[in-house]
């Protein structure tokens, strides 16, 4: 049992794999970690599914049997589907332990639906529906389209994890996207009590961007560099902490108390990209600054291995709050613009994601051909 995960656990925080493969479903590596590392639950994205397909020849019996009239679209989420059903059967017994709080696995709707909130909710109502289990958790971007998306799809009564969300107004409007869907299906009379959604709250890459933005800032005004390079490292945990203080401020007063009355869960954050992108920083420095009740911190099995190692547990998210502003108001003082920096992560993310979908369908076109060939 691993010391330091539990106690992670045991702060509040639940802890998801942000991973997933056919080949750690099958050889019992995935239930090991749900009984030894407190594990919870598991995300995945086209990023994540491309890799696996891309690897070895697990996926290749089933695919051989997918209808050769069916679209490489549609043969993706029929495999997908299978490996997030099966994730799902692994983790239902912590859902049903935990009372529908934890135990979820997440499969993302096309990234090419990012800006069609129609689209969005057709295919996560038909994703829903294939995988055809009650912890599941359907990704939905943080973009405008997404967030209308998000309302209908909580009325429906489909549990959502919001991704790709990099600013602290994004994520105000999926909050509001998400209580709307709760009051909307508790007036049509449905029960709201076993819904859950998750707010994916993007971190290390904000501190990638801001500190290459300042070390060139540095580089061509060397009267500021210390002041800019002191900046550095310091954005990513600060955004994230005044997240959480809107997340505690937005399920709290009458307008919650009615959805909580009726048995609402709150939309907890969701910490996500938590892996250290520059080796100069402790490699487990976006689990431990941000600690706290209520969270989900997802993380890549790299990450997972290191805090198991020498992760430390506190609560940190509520912690320098008033300088986490202050940092941030450094920062836009000193010419850096929160705003468009995360409105550029956003689009960097969404367009990431697309591609890494493109280049998925055309790996599983070339393995779909050698199939049928043999």
């Amino acid at each position: 049992m691993s010391t330091r995960l539990h106690a992670l656990h045991n702060a509040g925080q639940s802890l998801w794999l942000d991973y997933i493969d056919r080949v750690m479903l099958a050889n019992g590596d995935l239930t090991r970690r749900i009984a030894e590392d407190a594990l919870t639950g598991m995300t995945s994205n086209p990023t994540i599914f491309e890799k696996a397909l891309a690897e070895g020849a697990a996926y290749d019996e089933q695919l051989a049997t997918v209808d050769t009239a069916a679209s490489d679209r549609e043969a993706f989420f029929t495999l997908a589907a299978t490996d997030v059903r099966n994730a799902c059967d692994a983790f239902r017994g912590v859902y049903e332990r935990t009372s529908a709080v934890d135990g979820y696995v997440s499969l993302e709707v096309s990234p090419d639906l990012a800006r069609d909130a129609a689209g969005t909710v057709a295919e996560a109502r038909r994703l829903w529906a294939i995988v055809d289990r009650p912890n599941l958790m359907i990704k939905v971007p943080g973009t405008v389209e997404g967030a209308e998306a998000i309302r209908q799809l909580i009325a429906d009564g489909i549990n959502v994890n919001v991704t790709l969300l990099f600013a602290v107004e994004a994520h105000a409007r999926v909050i509001e996207a998400y209580l709307a869907g709760l009051e909307q299906r508790a007036a049509a009379g449905l029960p709201i009590d076993r819904i859950a959604s998750v707010a994916s709250f993007f971190v290390s890459r904000v501190d990638s961007a801001i500190d290459k933005q300042l070390g060139q800032m540095a580089a061509a005004d060397a009267s500021r560099a210390g002041t800019l390079l002191a900046l550095q490292g310091k954005a990513a945990i600060a955004n994230a902490k005044l997240a959480y203080r809107l997340f505690s401020a937005s399920f709290s007063g009458s307008r919650w108390d009615a959805l909580a009355a009726r048995g609402a869960r709150v939309q907890r954050p969701l910490w996500a990209s938590t892996s250290t992108k520059n080796p100069a920083y402790r490699d487990v420095i976006y689990v431990e600054e941000l600690i706290g009740p209520d969270t989900v911190n997802t993380l890549p099995p790299a990450t997972l291995e290191a805090f198991r190692d020498h992760g430390e547990v506190r609560q940190s998210v509520t912690e320098g709050v008033a300088e986490a502003e202050r940092t941030l108001a450094a920062l836009e003082a000193n010419g850096v613009a929160l705003q468009q920096v995360t409105d550029t992560l956003l689009a960097e993310g969404l367009a990431s994601f697309e591609q890494s979908f493109v280049t998925l369908l055309a790996g599983l076109a070339r393995k779909r051909a050698a199939l049928a060939a043999a």
